[in-house]
């Protein structure tokens, strides 16, 4: 089986594109902008540019019969885009359905797509998590982006029979993982006192692995066609039992001072920052029984150990 993974030197992409280049009966090609920029230059790799309705993908498509796209305008914390929306339009839209569509005309059998859980929205009630089927109700670019590239592929699976498999992670964090989820290991390895001792909320996080592995299960999975998936690690976490197990991974106690979140939140809006505190403070809960049920998936890697796999990718780096 011939599979075309794009992004392929970016955090997911080239997780699945090392993962599948290990299996037998696999022929991975990477998919990249600039193949200069990919270090492993010794395996199939293929280099189309930018990612935009105008990208030509007939070299790479060539005798492939799943896609899995993961390159995409990420989801940024100050974006210097003057239209936002726009500009992830542009390349996670336009771009995204242009692929879809060559895909279909090379023959290509399956197309699985890393969407976000921004598509379901940015919060929950603790206990009432979100759904594969629940209405999409994104809040920002980035989660509207995603939604309309699902609404688009859907309507050209319809129209070509193209099998699409829709994926939707939370947070992922993994051996290389950067933004929030790195500064805070950084915080934690020094030792910093936090303020985040007192907050009870719940949020879903996915190890990189487990979501690779989910991947991996729906390049050929028959119940996985034409379905949406979410994925976690199975595990909910408030954001006080993160640190004090990302600080064990570590080897470094989190130290962290318990103050009441309704004061987080108060001292993040007075200086313009409420979302900061709404990801600090608030519940992101995912549930995931569909698929564990449709696919029989359970995820492979617990928590513990993802956050030891991630926290010895951050010290090798530090190292360095």
């Amino acid at each position: 089986m011939k599979v075309l993974v794009t992004g392929a030197n970016g955090f997911v992409g080239g997780a699945v594109w090392r993962r599948l280049h290990g299996m037998r009966d696999v022929q991975a090609v990477g998919c990249v902008r600039r193949a200069v920029a990919f270090a492993e230059v010794d395996a199939l790799v293929a280099s189309v540019g930018d990612l935009s309705v105008s990208t030509d993908w007939s070299s790479a498509l060539s005798g492939v019969e799943v896609v899995v796209h993961a390159a995409a305008r990420v989801h940024v914390m100050q974006d210097a885009a003057t239209d936002p929306l726009e500009e992830f339009r542009r390349v996670n839209v336009l771009g995204t359905l242009q692929l879809a569509r060559q895909a279909a005309a090379a023959g290509v059998r399956r197309f699985v797509f890393i969407s976000s859980i921004k598509v379901n929205g940015e919060a929950t009630q603790p206990g009432h998590p979100f759904t594969a089927d629940d209405a999409p109700a994104p809040l920002d670019a980035y989660g509207i982006s995603k939604m309309e590239a699902e609404q688009g592929l859907r309507e050209l699976a319809a129209q070509t029979g193209l099998e699409l498999v829709i994926i939707r992670p939370p947070l992922v964090y993994g051996p290389g993982v950067k933004a929030n989820f790195q500064a805070m290991m950084r915080w934690l390895a020094r030792g910093m006192p936090l303020p985040l001792g007192a907050i009870h909320n719940l949020r879903s996080l996915v190890a990189l692995d487990n979501l690779v592995d989910l991947i991996v299960t729906c390049l050929n999975h028959p119940a996985a066609a034409n379905q949406t998936f979410l994925v976690s690690d199975g595990e909910d976490l408030s954001t006080s039992q993160l640190l004090r197990r990302m600080g064990q991974a570590l080897g470094k106690p989190a130290r962290l001072i318990p103050v009441p979140s309704a004061l987080l939140k108060l001292g993040a809006a007075s200086v313009g920052k409420p979302a900061v505190a709404q990801r600090l403070c608030g519940s992101l809960q995912v549930d995931i029984s569909k698929t564990r049920q449709l696919l029989g998936w359970r995820p492979p890697v617990s928590v513990d150990a993802g956050l030891k796999k991630a926290a010895e990718g951050y010290l090798r780096e530090a190292s360095v």
